[in-house]
């Protein structure tokens, strides 16, 4: 590593000092967004604290791709400094920079530990989708070189980390295993002794298994959209906030701030100049951290990724979303929350809709389960406080044995 532990000055600001430099970012951000988009974000909203984005409409994938069929190829958000332009599942469009560490990739790459001197072995992919580009400006911020690897040919992925020196691998948890295993089989041993990790579950054990080879293993948390969301440190207690975002957690199928440590739905400000995302919706879970990571980093922790918000349902032959359960929940003041059950009788499906509230009345609950469900259920109130603060709306018990 460097002389110091940290990528930049910001990671070790205060809470107060970070949040005016982001609210400075974000209000000249909306504002353009405003300017070129008509009606996309609603005018009498004013930003005077981060708080404040609540208030905005959360931009959904869906939303997106809708957007960028009407105005391609970006939907009409102002996007400037392009440099190459990626195609990501749905299909969803991508711009990319080549600015220093456009991606906000660095700070993860450094608090790995990798910099000037090291070979990274990136096996990300570099075709259509930006997950080799994002890695790789990563390393570039760092001053590392890059072995474009992508994945494949594993053989030559051995022979090319040996005969290079190759010091660290990028990629997914599981293909350095794939990699390292090869390397036994051929008798050879690469020099690799840290490993940035993403795109997939990084297990307790394979970790540990590649600690016993002397690889020190981080993930980071990153999509197409969005680059850098959240990365490890060697402290390894959650995963820290970039800077360069503003997280909140909501209820799925809402834009409702969850209270501090409940689980909920991932949306993300990129604080990005080049490609403005207001409120993007992850559809991943997680949850806030309480505290700071020991290792010295002040910005907000997640626990990491805990599911998918998506959590749309059949149940008898219909969908049920997530926002048709915010719908409901917004159809009754007494309503504080609500779940959704889907399971069997029998070769039946049953649906029940538990309602927490203090009051109210059941059979006007039960006509608004029918109006906005579109489907009869059976209704269970509970008291304040009963439902689980795990972050589904729509839990699914059925089983096919």
């Amino acid at each position: 590593m460097g002389e110091t532990p940290f990528y930049d000055d910001l990671e070790t600001r205060s809470a107060d000092a970070r949040e005016a430099a982001q609210l400075d970012i974000l209000r000249a951000q909306v504002a353009a967004v405003r300017a070129a988009q008509d009606n996309c974000l609603p005018e009498d909203v004013v930003l005077t604290s981060l708080a404040d984005l609540a208030a905005l409409p959360v931009l959904r994938k869906s939303d997106l791709a809708a957007w960028q069929k009407d105005k391609p190829p970006f939907g009409g958000i102002p996007v400037q400094n392009v440099a190459h332009v990626f195609q990501s599942p749905g299909p969803i469009y991508e711009p990319g920079g080549v600015t220093h560490d456009w991606w906000r990739m660095g700070r993860f790459v450094h608090a790995l530990g990798i910099g000037p001197g090291d070979i990274v072995q990136n096996c990300f992919g570099y075709h259509l989708t930006p997950a080799g580009m994002i890695f790789e400006s990563g390393a570039r911020a760092v001053g590392a070189a890059v072995l474009p690897a992508g994945t494949g040919q594993t053989e030559l992925q051995v022979q090319a980390a040996v005969d290079i020196g190759t010091t660290a691998y990028a990629g997914t948890p599981d293909y350095l295993k794939v990699i390292l295993d090869k390397a036994d089989e051929m008798g050879m041993s690469p020099g690799i002794t840290r490993a940035a990790v993403s795109g997939g579950a990084l297990f307790p054990a394979m970790r540990q298994e590649y600690a016993d080879r002397g690889i020190s293993c981080l993930q980071c948390y990153a999509t197409a959209d969005l680059g850098n969301i959240a990365y490890e440190s060697p402290a390894m207690e959650g995963m820290i906030v970039d800077e360069g975002v503003i997280v909140e957690i909501v209820t799925p199928g809402t834009g409702v701030p969850v209270p501090a440590g409940e689980v909920g739905e991932v949306v993300v400000t990129a604080l990005n100049p080049d490609y403005p995302l207001i409120r993007f919706a992850t559809g991943d879970m997680s949850a806030v951290l309480p505290g700071v990571s020991p290792c010295g980093r002040t910005n907000m922790r997640i626990k990491g990724w805990m599911g998918r918000a998506d959590q749309t349902t059949k149940i008898k032959g219909m969908f049920v979303r997530p926002e048709q359960v915010a719908a409901l929940v917004a159809r009754h003041v007494e309503i504080d929350r609500a779940r959704v059950i889907a399971d069997r009788d029998g070769a039946q499906d049953t649906m029940t809709v538990q309602i927490e509230a203090a009051g109210g009345d059941p059979a006007a609950f039960a006509e608004s389960v029918v109006a906005v469900l579109k489907m009869k259920a059976g209704v269970e109130v509970v008291a304040p406080g009963s439902l689980p603060r795990d972050g589904l709306v729509i839990e699914d018990r059925r089983t096919y044995d």
